[in-house]
């Protein structure tokens, strides 16, 4: 797909990867609705990235949300045709911790936001995208999701986010084979260890520890190098059905 012609949706846009992934997309040419709850970073990522970024906030997990952000992407700019799903939450606990077993409240938040969410922008773009005039290759829509390592390698105290990270892995393939009829691509990509802002938070004690576990390049991933990712994808129409790892190698320990 030409970058010129992507006008892509980023939930989670207003930062970290999602940050990233606008402004890569929006250097390289394409139209981008930025998506998320934090309003106001939102707004000030638009208003810096250029004339063909808007922001639409909304909620992942609401249908309704959802529809009034496509829908002001094609008032904006006649149509959407790639869809980068970033949104999530990091949020951690043990099955059994010291206050108790893991409250069913904290499981079902991170299910609902990473899995269900992802799941909401994804069927609700599909149904806007199969409208799209096919290019030469038959192709009416890109859509990258975001899992993590933790799908793979998840370590004591992410049965939550592992499984809703696993969630987004396992449904990559199957929604890619029903696409293919539609000509709508689904790739994901699974990312290790990134500067994002939940790691700005650390200690530099901490991060460089953590870097040093990466075999190579020993160090934390860039979110430029996760957008950058992104843009080969959409670029790359034998990229379907698949989930990469971006990770440097890294295998994580069990805590």
């Amino acid at each position: 797909m030409n970058n010129t012609e992507v006008v892509a949706l980023v939930t989670g846009g207003a930062s970290g990867l999602g940050g990233a992934t606008v402004l890569e997309l929006a250097g390289s040419g394409a139209k981008v609705v930025v998506i998320d709850m934090d309003a106001a970073k939102g707004k000030q990522l638009a208003d810096a990235a250029g004339d063909n970024v808007i922001f639409a906030h909304a909620d992942v997990t609401s249908e309704e949300s959802i529809r009034e952000a496509i829908k002001k992407a094609v008032d904006q700019f006649g149509k959407v045709n790639v869809v980068v799903n970033c949104a999530g939450v990091p949020d951690s606990g043990k099955v059994m911790g010291k206050k108790g077993p893991l409250p069913l409240a904290l499981f079902n938040k991170v299910i609902q936001i990473n899995l269900v969410g992802t799941l909401n922008v994804i069927r609700l773009a599909v149904e806007q995208m199969v409208n799209n005039t096919p290019n030469n290759e038959g192709e009416k829509g890109v859509i990258v999701n975001t899992s993590s390592i933790a799908a793979f390698d998840g370590q004591i105290g992410q049965a939550a986010y592992a499984a809703s990270k696993g969630g987004i892995v396992g449904m990559t393939l199957p929604i890619a084979r029903e696409c293919a009829d539609y000509g709508i691509r689904v790739v994901t990509i699974a990312p290790g260890l990134f500067e994002t802002p939940l790691m700005a938070g650390l200690p530099p004690a901490v991060k460089e520890d953590m870097a040093r576990g990466v075999p190579f390049p020993r160090r934390l991933g860039k979110p430029e190098e996760f957008a950058r990712m992104v843009l080969h994808i959409i670029e790359n129409p034998m990229l379907n059905g698949c989930c990469i790892r971006l990770d440097g190698a890294l295998r994580m320990p069990p805590k």
